[in-house]
């Protein structure tokens, strides 16, 4: 989450009110139990490729809106351990430091407040929670902005750290994590949830952003400072290659690093450079998921970029938007959860989530 991607946002939102009237038909949370769902934006699609990806008729289904600025869904399984038995899409609203939870047939409800700062004092502007996910049992693992950690809520209520500092330093301020399958937890850490975001030179005590990764030991290892601003992060369904995604202006892309067999990270390749749209187009690069096909959903300038594993862009799903970050859930896990400004919105695909 970047808080100029916030703000472009809000002026937009601003501008949508008359524009999307049949969404916005309040300032409240309003389009939860709307049957069909209301729609906005389009797809543009730049390869017949993307015909097995997405339907002809697919549409930009409006969930929720009345959001700050929502970011890291997860979607938690029937199976999960959470509060409610599952079947439903979390995600954080980053200033208002809560997650909220969305389900079918239900609506919206706060989830988890605070959701990433427990602090009684004002912290920053973005002091939640960010990136979301969910481990092989079930349980929420979160990326605390404020309370600049990685952590896990445990069976009962309540909460543990996984992570908060890297050689006795703490962290900026985790974004976005992934999860293999041994339970590995790959998380990155750029500096937008402190005091004062990338200008913050007193509370901030590591000087890189960094790419991370804990095992279920606990154990923290840096894999990578090379990125400016390393935000989204994901990995390939075979596990050998993390895809990254660097939110900075002047240099807006995503990078695709080999994982080596003990661990450490190979020479990264640029899989997309998109810095040229960042002048016309709202967002940056930012959250990303892969399918079972190993396509890649990324959250960018204009929206959301599909693109093959070497890179290229087969269509874009555009919400109007700036978008934050997306996930696949749903009951057959064909459903594209895509968090955009003020807005929860889903896009049925035509394929599933791998496991991450």
């Amino acid at each position: 989450m970047k808080t100029t991607i916030r703000n472009c946002g809000a002026c937009l939102r601003r501008t949508i009110l008359g524009l999307f009237s049949v969404v916005l038909l309040s300032s409240s949370l309003v389009a939860d139990d709307l049957t069909p769902h209301p729609t906005m934006g389009e797809f543009l699609r730049f390869d017949p490729a993307a015909d097995a990806l997405l339907s002809a008729d697919a549409k930009i289904e409006v969930l929720t809106s009345g959001l700050d600025w929502s970011e890291g869904p997860a979607w938690i399984p029937k199976a999960a351990t959470q509060p409610g038995g599952g079947g439903y899409v979390v995600f954080s609203d980053v200033p208002r430091n809560q997650v909220m939870k969305w389900k079918e047939g239900a609506g919206l409800s706060v989830f988890l407040k605070p959701s990433g700062y427990t602090g009684v004092m004002d912290y920053s502007e973005a002091t939640g929670s960010n990136g979301l996910n969910v481990n092989s049992r079930g349980e929420l693992i979160s990326c605390e902005h404020g309370d600049r950690r990685v952590s896990l809520m445990v069976r009962g209520g309540g909460k543990r750290t996984i992570a908060d500092h890297f050689e006795g330093r703490r962290f900026n301020s985790p974004n976005d994590l992934t999860v293999d399958k041994a339970g590995n937890i790959y998380f990155t850490d750029p500096p937008y949830g402190l005091p004062n975001g990338p200008a913050d030179t007193e509370t901030r005590e590591i000087a890189w952003h960094g790419i991370y990764k804990v095992t279920p030991s606990g154990k923290v290892t840096l894999l990578s400072k090379e990125m400016t601003f390393p935000n989204g992060i994901t990995l390939s369904p075979d596990e050998k290659t993390l895809y990254v995604a660097q939110s900075d202006p002047e240099a807006a892309i995503w990078k695709a690093f080999p994982i080596q067999a003990d661990g450490t990270l190979g020479a990264s390749r640029v899989l997309a450079d998109v810095t040229a749209m960042v002048a016309d187009q709202r967002g940056l690069p930012d959250g990303l998921k892969t399918d079972t096909t190993r396509h890649l959903w990324a959250t960018g300038p204009g929206g959301v970029h599909v693109m093959t594993p070497e890179g290229k862009l087969l269509a874009r799903i555009d919400t109007k938007m700036a978008c934050g970050n997306c996930c696949f859930g749903g009951d057959d896990d064909s459903w594209l959860y895509i968090c955009s400004d003020a807005f929860l919105v889903r896009v049925k695909t035509k394929v599933k989530v791998a496991a991450f």
